[in-house]
């Protein structure tokens, strides 16, 4: 399999700054969306801080034995890529952790961060991701949310007690439950998964799902005959329409046959 991507950020109509932060290393089949959080320039470092340390660790640990994890535990249920997934999102809370320790402007920081990462061959792929932050994959037309959101509302939405366009407009819609924030070392949720030729993958940050509706979205991914660009933009362009509260990352991968 071969994989082709795009990808399209905005700060949105309502933040002076853009504190998303995202990876497209196709070389590694690494692709990263991460959301800052912490106000001023504190959400746009930490967002940072996880993406280039992922990034980093999976580079340094292509081709490497199972021991690369060091100092996490390699879990011999999960794939290399899983794992290498793994511990790169907890190398990242680690140094989080030291950026915080070095400067009190720092302190209270965090980010999401959702992952897609696909073995060298392509026939294999890993799927890791912390907060809200989404992956979707479109497959035969009908597009699927990989990712369970680590947020109050998404909770709530999953226990029956709030409906998903509630979720949406609820004054408490941005909290979430699970970050890369410097404490302890995060639970990470892993999918793993076989890509196949006409799948089309999403990673984004909740400025677009927050405020554009699944069905609007499945329909820009539906959309044929135009390139992958176009597409991002298409759905930055949708949330910036639903007035664009918050910054917006839309990433998108093609898998096609070699």
């Amino acid at each position: 399999m071969q994989l082709s991507w795009a990808v399209s950020t905005d700060p949105g109509l309502r933040r002076s700054s853009n504190e998303d932060s995202y990876c497209t290393r196709e070389d590694l089949g690494l692709f990263v969306v991460a959301d800052g959080m912490g106000g001023h320039v504190a959400g746009e470092v930490a967002s940072r801080i996880a993406v280039e340390t992922i990034q980093t660790f999976i580079q340094e640990t292509a081709g490497a034995d199972k021991n690369r994890t060091w100092p996490f535990p390699f879990e011999p249920d999960l794939t290399f890529e899983s794992n290498r997934l793994k511990a790169a999102f907890r190398l990242a809370n680690h140094q989080i952790a030291n950026a915080m320790a070095d400067a009190a402007d720092l302190r209270g920081m965090a980010t999401t961060a959702s992952a897609l990462l696909a073995s060298a061959d392509r026939t294999r792929a890993s799927v890791a991701h912390v907060g809200d932050s989404r992956v979707y994959v479109l497959r035969g037309g009908t597009l699927e949310q990989m990712t369970k959101d680590h947020s109050w509302v998404e909770e709530q939405v999953r226990a029956g007690t709030m409906t998903p366009s509630a979720a949406r407009q609820h004054p408490w819609r941005n909290v979430v439950t699970r970050a890369l924030a410097g404490g302890d070392d995060p639970e990470v949720d892993v999918l793993e998964l076989a890509p196949a030729p006409g799948e089309r993958f999403l990673l984004c940050s909740d400025g677009l799902f927050a405020v554009v509706p699944h069905e609007q979205i499945a329909g820009i991914l539906s959309t044929t005959g135009v390139p992958l660009q176009a597409i991002c933009d298409q759905l930055v362009a949708a949330a910036n329409d639903a007035g664009g509260p918050d910054n917006i990352t839309t990433l998108v991968i093609d898998v096609e046959a070699p």
